[in-house]
């Protein structure tokens, strides 16, 4: 996807690079003078000085106070991340932490929970993980019994051996052969899938074939809305870290919404799905997060999917300020994502 960011030179690019790395090392606004003494080509202040000028005139930099000094600006951090994106390598420790706490895992609610903690130490921000019902959740197979006029049974077995019955209500009467045949559409086209993937499925066939149904789409889409999928598994939330939060943010206020927030799990699900797709092969770094959530507008969010073979199992990240350690932090949650995989995809012995 093309960046929709300023186009800057290499100049511009090294500088910005510095001034971002280093408020993130400091927590303090820049000045030119600290650039100049550290600039390895030993550009006068007043030069870096016009180059932060330039930068600010295109957004990536901002002046908190009267100081000379700047700030990167929301902006700023997506574009380093452009940069460093593919090239950032995890450090040995951090390596070593990781496999160290994940070593011996076999259950993958195990492995979240161990994912969350991980990810708070190695980032220092809030590692969340959120695992899904997996594969004892995928469907066998599923009937329908016509019990009354617009009364049905349906009865749903689970690959994990789970049987549930409902009892619902259809819009509209449907014949034992309508039922017969809407198991079967639904059994061959999505056995082993997940309930809530079958229901986001069948929620898209529905959408786009809004127009005239056969009279299969028509029962299935009655069934389908009576509820014969049931409700959304529940999903289980590990959150560890959050009173790193407490050291790295000094609006009171805004850190008592944000707690209550993360303190809410089905918030942290709303929060992860909005921005990590199942779909995705690499991590994300969404940077402001207010378009899901207001309150927490200039955090940041690192995610990935967590997947074992094809089959997403859930999805962990870090929450945290701009002012994190991007590179640290998309390492780390790459090497889990794909250790997920690795772990708990190896054949048993």
């Amino acid at each position: 996807m093309a960046s929709n960011l300023p186009t800057v030179g290499p100049r511009e690019r090294e500088i910005l690079t510095a001034i971002v790395e280093t408020y993130i090392a400091t927590g303090e606004p820049v000045g030119s003078r600290t650039l100049s003494r550290a600039h390895k080509e030993g550009l006068s202040a007043a030069t870096i000085r016009n180059v932060m000028s330039d930068l600010a005139d295109v957004g990536f930099l901002e002046q908190p106070h009267t100081s000379a000094g700047r700030v990167p600006t929301s902006q700023a951090y997506r574009y380093y991340v452009e940069q460093i994106s593919g090239k950032a390598h995890l450090s040995q420790a951090d390596q070593g932490l990781i496999e160290t706490t994940l070593s011996g895992v076999s259950d993958p609610q195990e492995f979240m929970e161990r994912t969350s903690r991980v990810l708070s130490l190695v980032s220092s921000c809030v590692g969340v993980a959120v695992a899904g019902a997996g594969p004892s959740n995928a469907l066998d197979h599923i009937h329908f019994s016509r019990l009354a006029e617009k009364r049905i049974l349906g009865v749903v077995v689970t690959k994990g051996g789970v049987v549930r019955d409902r009892v619902f209500r259809t819009e509209r009467d449907l014949s034992q052969d309508d039922l017969d045949a809407a198991s079967r559409y639904l059994n061959d086209n999505f056995r082993g899938w997940t309930m809530e993937k079958i229901r986001l499925e069948l929620a898209g066939r529905l959408e786009k074939e809004r127009s005239e149904y056969d009279r299969l789409m028509q029962s299935v889409k009655q069934l389908y809305q009576g509820g014969a999928l049931g409700r959304e598994s529940p999903r289980t939330v590990f959150l560890e870290g959050v009173s790193n939060l407490l050291v790295n943010e000094e609006d009171r206020d805004r850190l008592r919404q944000l707690l209550r927030t993360l303190e809410e799990k089905q918030r942290v699900i709303e929060l992860l799905s909005a921005y990590v797709d199942e779909k995705q092969e690499a991590v994300r770094v969404v940077i402001g997060l207010e378009d899901a959530m207001p309150e927490m507008r200039n955090f940041v969010l690192i995610g990935a999917p967590a997947r074992v073979g094809k089959e997403v199992m859930g999805s962990l990240a870090v929450i945290g300020p701009t002012r994190m350690d991007y590179e640290h932090t998309i390492t780390a949650v790459s090497y889990i994502a794909q250790l997920f995989d690795k772990i708990l995809n190896e054949p048993e012995p």
